[in-house]
Protein backbone atom coordinates (compact mmCIF):
# COMPACT_ATOMS: atom_id res chain seq x y z
CA UNK A 1 0.00 0.00 0.00
CA UNK A 2 1.30 3.43 -0.94
CA UNK A 3 1.30 6.07 1.77
CA UNK A 4 0.08 9.35 0.28
CA UNK A 5 0.89 11.76 3.06
CA UNK A 6 2.90 14.96 2.94
CA UNK A 7 4.91 15.07 6.13
CA UNK A 8 7.08 17.96 7.23
CA UNK A 9 10.26 16.17 6.13
CA UNK A 10 8.99 16.20 2.54
CA UNK A 11 8.78 20.00 2.41
CA UNK A 12 11.48 22.57 1.81
CA UNK A 13 11.43 24.84 4.85
CA UNK A 14 14.87 26.45 5.07
CA UNK A 15 16.19 29.18 2.82
CA UNK A 16 19.41 27.20 2.32
CA UNK A 17 17.41 24.45 0.58
CA UNK A 18 15.58 26.97 -1.61
CA UNK A 19 18.86 28.68 -2.56
CA UNK A 20 20.41 25.35 -3.55
CA UNK A 21 17.49 24.63 -5.87
CA UNK A 22 17.53 28.13 -7.38
CA UNK A 23 21.29 28.04 -8.00
CA UNK A 24 21.51 24.56 -9.56
CA UNK A 25 18.28 23.35 -11.15
CA UNK A 26 16.49 21.65 -14.00
CA UNK A 27 13.49 23.65 -15.23
CA UNK A 28 10.20 22.37 -16.60
CA UNK A 29 7.57 24.97 -17.38
CA UNK A 30 4.39 25.91 -19.16
CA UNK A 31 2.39 29.16 -19.31
CA UNK A 32 1.12 28.84 -15.75
CA UNK A 33 3.89 27.22 -13.67
CA UNK A 34 7.60 26.47 -13.61
CA UNK A 35 8.97 23.59 -11.59
CA UNK A 36 12.63 23.80 -10.67
CA UNK A 37 14.26 20.57 -9.59
CA UNK A 38 17.60 19.78 -8.01
CA UNK A 39 18.87 16.32 -7.12
CA UNK A 40 19.09 15.38 -3.44
CA UNK A 41 20.58 12.38 -1.63
CA UNK A 42 17.70 11.80 0.77
CA UNK A 43 15.90 9.09 -1.19
CA UNK A 44 12.58 10.94 -1.39
CA UNK A 45 11.35 14.10 -3.15
CA UNK A 46 10.71 17.37 -1.32
CA UNK A 47 8.54 20.34 -2.28
CA UNK A 48 8.72 24.09 -1.85
CA UNK A 49 6.47 26.86 -3.20
CA UNK A 50 7.54 30.33 -4.20
CA UNK A 51 4.59 32.61 -4.92
CA UNK A 52 5.21 36.33 -4.90
CA UNK A 53 2.80 39.07 -3.95
CA UNK A 54 3.48 40.73 -7.29
CA UNK A 55 1.81 37.83 -9.08
CA UNK A 56 -1.12 37.29 -6.66
CA UNK A 57 -2.08 40.16 -4.38
CA UNK A 58 -4.45 38.55 -1.88
CA UNK A 59 -3.09 36.07 0.65
CA UNK A 60 -6.11 33.79 0.57
CA UNK A 61 -5.68 33.37 -3.20
CA UNK A 62 -1.95 32.63 -2.75
CA UNK A 63 -2.75 30.07 -0.05
CA UNK A 64 -5.31 28.38 -2.27
CA UNK A 65 -2.73 28.02 -5.05
CA UNK A 66 -0.24 26.58 -2.53
CA UNK A 67 -2.83 24.03 -1.40
CA UNK A 68 -3.38 22.94 -5.00
CA UNK A 69 0.38 22.61 -5.55
CA UNK A 70 0.85 20.55 -2.37
CA UNK A 71 -2.11 18.32 -3.23
CA UNK A 72 -0.85 17.62 -6.75
CA UNK A 73 2.61 16.81 -5.32
CA UNK A 74 1.15 14.57 -2.62
CA UNK A 75 -0.69 12.45 -5.18
CA UNK A 76 2.31 11.93 -7.48
CA UNK A 77 5.25 11.92 -5.04
CA UNK A 78 5.74 8.14 -5.11
CA UNK A 79 6.47 8.30 -8.88
CA UNK A 80 9.03 11.11 -8.66
CA UNK A 81 12.78 10.69 -8.38
CA UNK A 82 14.53 12.01 -5.28
CA UNK A 83 14.79 15.72 -6.03
CA UNK A 84 14.05 18.99 -4.32
CA UNK A 85 11.32 20.84 -6.22
CA UNK A 86 10.31 24.49 -6.11
CA UNK A 87 7.13 25.53 -7.91
CA UNK A 88 7.06 29.10 -9.23
CA UNK A 89 4.11 30.90 -10.82
CA UNK A 90 4.66 32.35 -14.31
CA UNK A 91 1.31 34.01 -14.90
CA UNK A 92 -0.30 36.96 -13.18
CA UNK A 93 -3.86 36.46 -11.89
CA UNK A 94 -3.58 32.70 -12.16
CA UNK A 95 -6.10 32.42 -9.33
CA UNK A 96 -8.91 33.40 -11.73
CA UNK A 97 -8.60 30.09 -13.55
CA UNK A 98 -10.45 26.98 -12.45
CA UNK A 99 -8.83 24.57 -10.02
CA UNK A 100 -9.29 21.74 -12.50
CA UNK A 101 -7.20 23.55 -15.13
CA UNK A 102 -4.45 24.34 -12.62
CA UNK A 103 -4.26 20.75 -11.37
CA UNK A 104 -4.13 19.47 -14.94
CA UNK A 105 -1.27 21.85 -15.79
CA UNK A 106 0.64 20.79 -12.68
CA UNK A 107 0.11 17.10 -13.38
CA UNK A 108 1.55 17.47 -16.88
CA UNK A 109 4.66 19.14 -15.43
CA UNK A 110 5.11 16.53 -12.68
CA UNK A 111 4.96 13.71 -15.23
CA UNK A 112 8.04 15.13 -16.96
CA UNK A 113 10.05 14.39 -13.79
CA UNK A 114 8.86 10.77 -13.49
Amino acid sequence: MILLSLSKQKRLLKSIDFNRVFSNHYRVSNKKFSILGSLNKLGYPRLGCSISRKKIKLSNKRNNIKRLIRESFRLIQYKLISMDFVVVINQKNIHKQSNRDLIKALKNLWLRYC
